[in-house]
């Protein structure tokens, strides 16, 4: 009876992982020691006879193995999908990082070369961002680059990828999309950021570029996004300085 109550209890524990991702796995491990424990403990109790006793242990002990083998591939394919999101993700904002924003584009280049469907390239930068942190603090600031970052994620396409470009610089792609359409998505982001009424209010400069299948860089088209970005700025009566944390993707 012991072996079949442990083993129920390891089942229960297994199951409740199943449905958990962040649950404990020690109590399934624990659970399974403890069957096999006390299977073998009977097993040798009965292991003369031969009889049901000794090969309901027997079978409880192939099962327990079963149980634990399962849990602990089941923590490994959990802990190794973990390591792979923080690996292409932005610790702040949760979105992709600048690595992840690279193998976008390059796919999205090289699907582009083949159908002929162009893209687009969305790059924002947070608007006086140092002097949200001069007046608030690094606190707010921060909060202020996480807020761009969840208007981007909620008021984006399954499809498309929001990135954190670097600093308070954000990228968008869109794939299979026309200048039209991607001047329809900043128009829209700018519209969102002008409705917030969390203080302090922000806004965001945006330029855009888009991709025909001509087979420029990626380099390149980063350029020209931030080189639109930068003619908005101007537009508007905002010369950020040079940032030396920008960077130039390798193509």
């Amino acid at each position: 009876m012991l072996p079949g109550a442990i083993f129920l209890v390891s089942l229960v524990w297994y199951r409740r992982r199943l449905s958990v991702e962040d649950s404990e796995f020690d109590r399934t491990i624990y659970a399974a020691t403890w069957l096999n424990v006390a299977a073998q403990l009977s097993a040798a109790q009965s292991a003369r006879l031969l009889d049901a006793p000794f090969v309901f242990a027997q079978a409880l002990m192939v099962l327990g193995y079963a149980v634990a083998l399962g849990g602990a591939l089941l923590d490994n394919a959990r802990l190794f999908e973990q390591v792979r999101h923080l690996a292409v993700s932005d610790p702040l904002t949760g979105l992709a990082n600048y690595r992840r924003l690279l193998d976008v584009l390059e796919n999205e280049t090289e699907r582009t070369d083949r159908n002929g469907r162009p893209f687009s390239v969305l790059l924002l930068d947070l608007d006086e961002l140092k002097k949200i942190n001069d007046s608030y603090g690094h606190l707010v600031g921060s909060r202020a680059i996480c807020r761009l970052a969840d208007i981007l994620r909620i008021h984006c396409r399954a499809v498309d990828t929001a990135a954190r470009y670097g600093g308070d610089e954000f990228a968008l792609v869109l794939p299979e999309s026309q200048e039209e359409e991607a001047h329809r998505v900043a128009n829209r982001i700018r519209e969102v950021l002008a409705s917030d009424g969390e203080q302090p209010p922000i806004s965001a400069s945006i330029g855009i570029s888009i991709y025909r299948g001509d087979g420029e860089r990626i380099e390149k088209l980063l350029s020209e996004a931030d080189q639109d970005l930068y003619a908005e700025k101007a537009k508007r009566g905002r010369h950020p300085a040079s940032d030396p944390r920008r960077r130039s993707p390798k193509s």
